[in-house]
């Protein structure tokens, strides 16, 4: 269980905190020299709170490991990933509702575009959009594997679940993605002999999905990713005694909160504005708040500087509005770094702010950015002490011995 110590030093208190991931936070400049993404954008509301909090900077992993999406959130929430290591399809199925039990197999299906050789040209099959990719996932609910339930939803654009469950199923498999164009998918492969009936299984179910597919005009092949059973984790309740609440927009965030016990709260919109409303709107139920930042992520792998200034400065923007709930302690930091340079998720320290005004220990910097987190009084540390930080900021912790 993650951070049992902590367990005998909770105290209960009338205190609220809330965790802001802003996806992909972390980023670099594009010529030697030159700001990042975050020292670039426009943020008076985060640099006042970086002037009277606490800076810092995190390794979500371990220094020099690049983390997925999910590994990292649950370094966040307190759960290392080099002990809970959950599949990216049990996340994504969770995140639409989408049930997977001990011993089914789930995936994160990503459509693809195919040239005339079965080569990929797209991994994402043009961003297709939602509308577009609902009708196309219906389809792939026709096919059927003799003697196994199978199960498919829409995530988001050009994402989809897939859940397999029968008899002797193992989830030891590796990905069909290449992660480059032009080559074809791969076949599933089993990583265990356990998992080759598995294996050959999802290959039945591909080749079929690929049958069905061949007409589409972008959305014409499939990779499957992230394949994964249920995790068993405990819950916030348990390990923090927290109530705690989701507030994101994407599946895949929402299913990594709901497998550690968070109440996902449903909303409308994407923007900043529409997501602290949503907490706004259940402030007194809960006093845990994970509220979650997509876009920064999303205009990293896109190459796209400005992009991603522009989705920090809409956050910064809509912070008033948050900050009027008087939350006992703010923190703002993101999963891992994207910088738009490398369009891909990187390994370098990501930014850390703790804002707790009647606990904080402030530092002399005044700004949130990269320089000045590397510099701030928390230091470099392990994403894993996000958690005991908050909970005693927010004085529910006791004294550790006597």
């Amino acid at each position: 269980m993650p951070a049992e110590y902590l367990k005998s030093l909770l105290n209960p208190a009338d205190t609220k905190i809330v965790l802001m991931v802003m996806d992909g936070l972390g980023g670099l400049p594009i010529q030697p020299g030159g700001l990042t993404e975050l020292e670039a954008a426009h943020t008076p509301n985060m640099d006042r709170l970086a002037t009277e909090g606490t800076l810092g900077q995190t390794n979500p992993i371990r220094p020099g490991i690049t983390p997925g999406s999910g590994p990292a959130h649950l370094a966040l929430f307190g759960y290392d990933p080099l002990v809970y290591d959950i599949g990216r399809g049990a996340l994504e199925s969770a995140g639409v509702g989408l049930s997977v039990g001990k011993g089914d197999v789930a995936a994160r299906g990503n459509f693809c575009t195919l040239d005339a050789q079965g080569n990929i040209i797209d991994r994402r099959a043009g961003r297709i959009p939602t509308p577009e990719a609902i009708p196309v996932v219906e389809s792939l609910k026709y096919i059927t594997i003799p003697g196994i339930e199978t199960e498919v939803r829409h995530v988001k654009e050009y994402r989809f679940a897939v859940v397999m469950r029968g008899d002797g199923l193992s989830p030891e498999i590796e990905d069909t993605d290449p992660q480059k164009t032009g080559v074809p998918p791969l076949p599933a492969r089993a990583q265990e002999k356990s998992a080759e009936h598995t294996a050959e299984l999802f290959n039945q179910w591909i080749s079929a999905a690929h049958a069905l597919l061949k007409s589409q005009l972008k959305a014409n092949g499939l990779t499957l990713r992230g394949f994964a059973t249920h995790p068993g984790l405990p819950s916030y309740q348990e390990v923090y005694g927290l109530n705690a609440a989701c507030i994101a927009s994407y599946p895949m965030y929402r299913g990594v909160s709901s497998l550690v016990g968070m109440q996902v709260i449903e909303f409308k919109g994407e923007t900043p504005e529409d997501e602290f409303n949503a907490m706004a709107s259940v402030w007194d139920q809960h006093d845990f708040f994970f509220i979650h930042i997509k876009k920064t992520d999303s205009k990293g792998e896109d190459g796209d500087f400005n992009g991603k200034v522009g989705v920090i400065e809409s956050v910064d923007r809509a912070l008033p509005r948050l900050l009027a709930l008087q939350p006992d302690v703010l923190i703002i930091t993101g999963d891992h770094s994207t910088p738009t340079r490398l369009r891909t998720h990187s390994w370098h320290p990501v930014p850390f702010l703790l804002w707790a005004p009647a606990t904080a220990r402030p530092d002399d910097q005044e700004k949130f950015g990269e320089r000045s987190c590397a510099k701030g009084g928390l230091g470099t540390f392990s994403a894993l002490d996000t958690m005991p930080l908050a909970l005693a900021h927010a004085l529910r912790l006791g004294k550790y011995g006597a």
